[in-house]
């Protein structure tokens, strides 16, 4: 099955602590059907201190699940559906919501 959201995508939280917030894909995980978004759902973890890093409390990016992820429309910036359609003989996403080609 195709992909509907991939890296790099600009999404909206729908749902959860985030809810609201956009970023950027970072990385898709297919198998889990999660997604790494920069500056959300955030994760505190704590690294002991070593000779090559410091310790203490490091924020990092947890996956948050694909179902709670929209992509962001490129027209009026909410949220939208993909879709995916042939033009000539490629096939592409389009925003479900203005009609809009995302890549291609």
């Amino acid at each position: 099955m195709a992909a509907k959201l991939k890296k790099g995508d600009t999404v909206i939280v729908l749902a959860g602590k985030d809810k609201g917030k956009q970023g950027e894909i970072l990385s898709v995980l297919p198998k889990e059907e999660r997604a790494v978004v920069k500056g959300v759902n955030m994760a505190i973890r704590h690294t002991r201190q070593t000779q090559t890093s410091q310790g203490g409390r490091i924020s990092k990016e947890a996956a948050i699940h694909l179902s709670n992820l929209a992509l962001v429309d490129p027209k009026d910036g909410g949220a939208t559906r993909v879709g995916f359609r042939i033009e000539g003989d490629k096939k592409v996403r389009f925003a479900k919501k203005s009609g809009e080609t995302i890549d291609g």
